[in-house]
């Protein structure tokens, strides 16, 4: 017994179906041979070999399931060639019992159950001895035991089907969750390699400027306002690669707003005017494709800054129909163009697993660099 809400009940299974269908099926072949009425020695040894096979039926399954419908079948048709020499109905309550167990298995086909209910039919009938009325009479009801065990036979098949196909769904699931978890294993260490190269970027290039400003115009202050910064940076960018992790996860900014305050701290940062202009009217986007947009114009500056420090830079985010565009242009610094590095392929990366794509190059005398995704 079970206790549920503080209450006593009996559990909702006690047994197998199956043991319960085995057990009632030999107390009823039980109760049929000890209440038959025959006198004559070969219905009395058909009567034998049914139940012989029925209880090797009931010892076999479902463990060896074929073995078991094999014998389950010899008895129906044991039972059923009764039929004609029996004296009272004892053969036909046996024959309508092991047909219709035999026709409930689902280890036969139902083309080998409808054979063994045909071959039944076409024994009672071969041996019958009664009158027409109670030969089709027989037959009707060996036939119709056969129909409903069929039936039943159906919703098992369907029953099982149904938690094979759960099962599957749920290691489905399971494989898409395992995939979900290596994506955001994935997208994390993407997002902790673009701070840190932007901001790692960034305080290369203020130590830079520091040693310029020292080397060439020994100007002390400024080198170490320009230290100031770089420190600042440093300090920054650790703070956000601790926070990465949690910023994927939570609600990021809209695309104008995060571009707006990426172009404000350039300025800032890098002492490098830019120009930022959006057309078209603003949507909302996918987590993905607002992160996607915004670390590709975080490295894009940063990019700028390296190459050609002090030029200004333009931004561009343009909302059309079913694309959005972003562009990244500042002046070549002179000399051959620079080969995107690493920070670039990781922004085309991380724009293909958000369904867009992204290009750069030389475009007559500024470096341009555009990312799109769909709307």
């Amino acid at each position: 017994m079970s206790e549920t809400g503080g209450r006593w009940s009996l559990p909702d299974t006690i047994a197998p179906g199956w043991l319960v269908v085995q057990v009632f099926g030999t107390v009823i072949v039980v109760a049929t041979l000890l209440t038959a009425r025959e006198g004559a020695p070969l219905v009395w040894a058909l009567y034998g070999v049914a139940t012989a096979c029925w209880l090797a039926f009931v010892a076999l399954d479902p463990r060896r399931p074929m073995p078991a419908a094999v014998c389950l079948a010899a008895a129906a048709l044991g039972s059923a060639a009764a039929l004609g020499p029996a004296a009272d109905s004892s053969a036909i309550i046996l024959a309508a019992i092991f047909l219709g167990r035999f026709a409930a298995l689902t280890a036969p086909s139902v083309t080998a159950i409808m054979a063994t209910s045909m071959a039944a039919i076409a024994l009672g009938w071969l041996f019958g001895r009664d009158s027409a009325s109670d030969t089709f009479g027989h037959a009707a009801l060996l036939l119709a035991v056969a129909f409903i065990g069929i039936n039943h036979r159906q919703h098992v098949v369907q029953a099982r089907q149904a938690e094979l196909l759960l099962e599957q769904t749920r290691r489905t699931l399971a494989e898409q969750a395992r995939a979900a978890a290596l994506d955001e294993r994935t997208r994390i260490a993407r997002e902790i390699h673009d701070v840190l190269a932007h901001s790692l970027g960034a305080l290369g290039v203020q130590l830079e400027l520091a040693q310029a400003v020292l080397e060439e115009r020994r100007d002390v202050p400024d080198a170490l306002a320009t230290i100031a910064r770089a420190r600042r940076l440093a300090g920054d960018g650790l703070t956000e690669a601790r926070n990465a992790v949690a910023a994927l996860r939570q609600d990021v900014p809209t695309l104008t707003d995060a571009l707006t305050g990426l172009a404000e701290a350039h300025v800032s940062d890098h002492r490098s005017p830019v120009r930022f202009e959006r057309s078209g009217p603003p949507r909302s986007l996918s987590s993905a494709a607002t992160v996607s947009l915004l670390a590709t114009a975080r490295e894009a500056l940063t990019n700028a800054a390296k190459h050609a420090p002090g030029a200004p830079v333009s931004l561009t985010l343009a909302f059309t129909d079913d694309r959005v565009r972003l562009r990244v242009t500042n002046p070549l610094a002179g000399g051959p163009a620079e080969s995107p590095g690493f920070g670039l392929t990781g922004m085309r990366e991380r724009l293909a697993l958000a369904g867009g794509t992204l290009t750069c190059g030389p475009d007559g005398e500024q470096w341009l660099v555009t990312a799109e995704v769909p709307a």
